[in-house]
């Protein structure tokens, strides 16, 4: 039995460990991505075959997430964390191997494309359903944080050097990198403790079906008012945004004639905010009201994309248009973090530790499903409605639906200490 002096030693190891294998696997994550994005480019010059690589990305993953989710409860999860990341590095070490003898082709790509996505969620969801059992409760904001800074230096300097290298080495080189990251996330988690600080978990699920577990984590979302209210708010901010999404780079591009160099720079920013908030929130004290913060994050994400539409309303010098769109996707990151930091700390602390996998991945599946339905939905309004009137529609939904959805008894309902309870047995079978 670890006394308080150890516990505390081995949280801070935790956090460090975690911290230094999501920026490694990130990492070599996105460079591959940007490598392999580039290559399907150049080799068929065909957009239709770089979204078929986007649909594999995607599709498996929304398919098999909610399966995930009771296997993520059932079983260990560091052992599904290892065994994930392990498979990616398989999966990468096969695809390099084929390169050199075969050569790489598109069926090749698209296949290790599917077993990425579908590894990939599991990995990360058994990390965020792990999170409370990995450190203590007063550093999972900062656990949160720190993640989200990993994730933005991986965004913010794996497209530059994925850019450096493509035109200077080959694809192997790329698996190379990626391969090596690989290895050193799974060394790296295989030396965590993951139950260190998780209390009595229900041990139920081994007479449990995947189905059965499945049914029962879907009827703990729905008997809670509280866990409702924050998935329907996170399901709508992802619908909403993607009006965001889809419009900026048309309008920029399109409308504004930005130039492309000045259109980098801009997408930059977004990454540059969160980085500094999330810096910033890593060594700040912890919300008090998490889903307040959020409130009012969500109110000026609706904002901003109303203000996203001012250059077409107002007439605007080239260098105002980048300036202004520049400020924007820069308070648009920091924004975004007191968005999703609250309600993650907020979820960790509320959600049973026997549902964490299930209910995360039941969100991603949502959220998932929301964004094909967006982008097609916003893409055609955009063909058809002047841009400005979907943002500033869009931006209006945004205000009304979070102002409804955290109306002021549910947030006193979420600033509860105590956690979101188990279903009794007879519950979770009765639908």
């Amino acid at each position: 039995m670890l006394d308080e002096y150890q516990l505390e030693k081995r949280a801070i190891y935790h956090l460090w460990t975690f911290v230094s294998s999501k920026l490694i696997a990130t990492a070599g994550s996105q460079i591959y991505t940007f490598a392999i994005s580039l290559y399907i480019l150049h080799l068929t010059g065909s957009s239709m075959s770089f979204a078929v690589n986007m649909l594999c990305n995607i599709l498996p993953r929304t398919i098999v997430a909610p399966f995930a989710g009771s296997i993520i409860d059932r079983y260990p999860r560091k052992i599904i964390a290892i065994t994930a990341q392990t498979v990616t590095t398989m999966a990468i070490g096969g695809l390099l191997l084929y390169s050199i003898t075969m050569g790489l082709s598109l069926p090749a790509i698209y296949t290790t494309s599917c077993i990425l996505s579908i590894t990939s969620m599991f990995a990360s969801n058994a990390f965020t359903s792990s999170l409370t059992g990995l450190i203590d409760e007063t550093r999972i904001q900062k656990a949160s944080s720190l993640n989200q800074i990993a994730i933005s230096i991986a965004q913010i300097a794996s497209p530059a050097i994925g850019g450096i290298l493509f035109g200077l080495v080959s694809m192997s080189v790329f698996l190379t990198i990626y391969l090596i990251a690989s290895l050193i996330a799974v060394i790296l988690d295989s030396t965590m403790n993951f139950t260190l600080f998780e209390k009595e978990r229900d041990k139920q699920e081994k007479k449990e079906s995947v189905f059965q577990s499945l049914k029962e984590g879907l009827n703990y979302v729905r008997l809670q008012p509280l866990l409702m209210t924050i998935i329907s708010i996170s399901l709508i901010v992802n619908f909403i945004f993607t009006a965001f999404n889809v419009g900026f780079p048309f309008i920029v591009n399109t409308k504004l004639h930005m130039p492309s160099v000045q259109f980098g720079i801009v997408e930059g920013a977004f990454a540059v905010g969160t980085l500094l908030l999330s810096i910033y929130l890593s060594f700040g004290k912890e919300f008090k009201q998490p889903l307040s913060v959020s409130k009012m994050g969500i109110f000026t994400l609706g904002l901003l994309v109303i203000a996203a539409a001012v250059p077409m309303l107002i007439p605007f010098t080239s260098l105002s248009v980048f300036i202004y769109y520049f400020v924007l996707m820069f308070i648009f990151g920091a924004v975004n973090i007191l968005v999703n930091i609250p309600i993650m700390v907020l979820m960790q602390k509320k959600i049973a530790n026997e549902y964490k996998g299930r209910v995360f991945t039941i969100l991603e599946t949502f959220a998932m499903g929301m964004m094909p339905v967006g982008t097609l939905l916003f893409g055609v309004l955009y063909d058809h409605v002047p841009a400005q009137w979907v943002l500033i529609v869009a931006g209006s939904m945004l205000i009304v639906s979070v102002l409804v959805l955290a109306r002021p008894s549910i947030i006193e309902k979420a600033n509860e200490s105590k956690p979101i309870p188990s279903i009794p047995k007879q519950k979770a079978t009765s639908v």
